[in-house]
């Protein structure tokens, strides 16, 4: 062989050394990189374990927390609220009733018709936006906007709705916003929230402020109920079946109700000789134990949040935090793993961006090569490639997150349960039956979400779950306020004329 072919060997030999040793790197270097991603994801796996045991630990805790709610004022981070629902449906109602939902930015006004015909709930509704200017002008402007709407609904309505000569119509009246309740058709707002601001109504009474509106108008309307849309859910669940006993909202929010026995609640006990059964607003999303598998994640979370330290157990469970976990994850995983290459996507960055329908999407998809998932990356996060690797760690990644919520939902009406003592066996003989009623869209529309959530009470029930009826309960918030402007009406008791 000749000096310039030696030559060209040794130097094509140490080109492909060369090459093969930069392949080698860069294979190592994706391993290391997948091996810490895959290190991340296996961390996160086990500090959101939820087993049998520790939720049972849960359901207790939650149970204890019930308990001091109701002895004292501050007496828990569970606020047990008395809501003076002491007469739920019976499904007995009859005619004409009015639900107002203000809930948010959004509001709409409702007429339900409570009959004997075959279908018994006929009902119809007009939405409406709050103008922007409204959310944070005075009340007096802020209520004769909802007055003046309602009139004209009134306005509007055809010949074939009639109410009994010489009575008013009533109203229930459905305000998602912090109050304290006073009675069935008085309370006081705390504070206002999402993105209202309105200081001149703090501390005033809501139906009040409504009334007055109505009268300037000349709109001959009672509010005789004041709830809220967990209260709602139950009420709305409980006129098709007497045998529900809570509620549970799993949705953007969350929240639960239930049915207490009166002689139950010692810091009520003056205000409430009559009755039998009360119906407590527990605001649940600001239950709070070491028992709890906290993440750094949710700490992340929390930190960051409009409202740190409060709604834990919400930041854990519901749909408006389940996508903000799995970014916040993803987002280390890029940073300290590479996993979506040497670049953090820059919408990554981006607060919420991930929501739970998203997320949902990526967790139900079933096609061979995920590509729902590969999708959802595209347009939510601006990830153009990603491989069929990286698709099953999303799928994985939802699996936790969601099925940590679903789980920690269960065990939280577990408690509710607990304290109700329908968490054992019947009696021979007994024919002892709960229904829990859900709404919400977290339970509604994330199938794997209610499967491991009902999956999960049967586990913790064991025989128990025989006498156990989920059911979902739509609208509680429309028609539930309108069966409790009828379970309170000033009329109940008089003639039908």
């Amino acid at each position: 062989m000749g000096k310039v072919a030696v030559t060209a060997a040794v130097v094509f030999a140490a080109a492909i050394s060369t090459a093969t040793a930069v392949a080698v790197r860069h294979h190592m270097k994706n391993s290391a990189k997948w091996g810490k991603a895959l290190e991340i994801l296996e961390e996160l796996e086990e500090n959101c374990a939820t087993s049998t045991w520790k939720l049972k630990q849960i359901a207790d805790a939650m149970t204890v927390e019930m308990h001091a709610g109701l002895a004292s004022e501050g007496g828990s981070k569970l606020k047990m609220l008395i809501t003076y629902v002491d007469n739920l449906p019976t499904g007995e109602e009859k005619g004409v009733f009015y639900a107002l939902d203000l809930g948010g930015t959004n509001f709409r006004v409702m007429r339900v018709h409570f009959g004997e015909a075959e279908e018994q709930i006929v009902n119809e509704e007009v939405h409406t936006s709050i103008p922007l200017h409204l959310m944070v002008g005075t009340s007096d402007a802020l209520f004769d906007f909802i007055a003046s709407t309602l009139a004209k609904f009134v306005a509007e309505e055809g010949e074939d709705v009639h109410l009994p000569a010489g009575r008013q119509r009533e109203l229930g009246f459905t305000f998602s916003f912090p109050v304290k309740q006073l009675s069935i058709a008085s309370g006081t707002l705390i504070k206002w929230t999402k993105g209202f601001s309105i200081e001149d109504a703090i501390g005033q009474d809501i139906v009040g402020e409504l009334t007055k509106a109505l009268e300037r108008i000349g709109l001959d309307m009672r509010v005789t109920a004041l709830v809220n849309d967990t209260v709602g859910t139950l009420a709305r669940a409980h006129y098709d079946n007497p045998d529900v006993v809570a509620a549970v909202i799993l949705g953007t929010g969350t929240n639960a109700a239930y049915v207490e026995r009166a002689n139950a609640i010692p810091k009520w006990q003056d205000l409430l000789p009559n009755s039998g059964e009360m119906v407590i607003n527990m605001e649940w999303g600001n239950f709070r134990s070491s028992h709890l598998p906290l993440t750094e994640y949710d700490e992340s979370l929390n930190a960051e949040s409009l409202n740190p330290g409060e709604q834990i157990f919400e930041k854990m469970i519901s749909g408006m935090y389940l996508g903000e976990i799995v970014r916040i994850i993803l987002l280390r995983m890029a940073e300290e793993a590479a996993f979506f290459g040497d670049t953090v996507p820059p919408k990554l960055r981006t607060p919420f961006i991930l929501r739970s329908p998203d997320m949902s999407a990526m967790h139900h998809d079933d096609s061979s090569d995920l590509k729902v998932v590969d999708s959802k990356l595209r347009d939510v996060l601006e990830i153009p490639n990603s491989s069929l690797k990286i698709r099953k760690v999303m799928v994985k990644l939802c699996d936790i997150v969601a099925s940590r919520g679903a789980r920690l939902s269960a065990a939280g009406t577990v408690g509710i349960l607990k304290k109700l003592g329908r968490d054992k066996s019947r009696k021979e003989g007994e024919k002892q039956t709960s229904v829990i009623a859900i709404d919400g869209a977290l339970f509604e529309h994330y199938t794997k979400f209610r499967q491991c959530f009902e999956g999960t009470l049967e586990e913790l029930l064991g025989d128990v779950y025989e006498t156990i009826s989920v059911v979902q309960s739509h609208d509680g918030s429309g028609i539930g306020a309108a069966l409790l402007a009828a379970s309170y009406s000033q009329y109940i008791g008089l003639e039908e004329s």
